[in-house]
């Protein structure tokens, strides 16, 4: 059941790390906010506004 906890955790960080780069932000980095702060990494970047620049 431990091993289910770090997989589910990890597969929100990448999932987090794809919303960012839609975002124009750095997936890397939210990424690895993903991994400490988890949910609320996802909440922070679903009410978080679209950067400018690229498309």
């Amino acid at each position: 059941m431990e091993n289910q906890y770090f997989v589910g955790w990890g597969t929100l960080a990448l999932i987090n790390a794809g919303l960012a780069q839609g975002k124009n932000r750095s997936g890397l980095n939210w990424f690895f906010i993903s991994l400490l702060l988890g949910p609320i990494a996802t909440l922070l970047l679903v009410i978080q506004e679209k950067l400018p620049g690229k498309r």
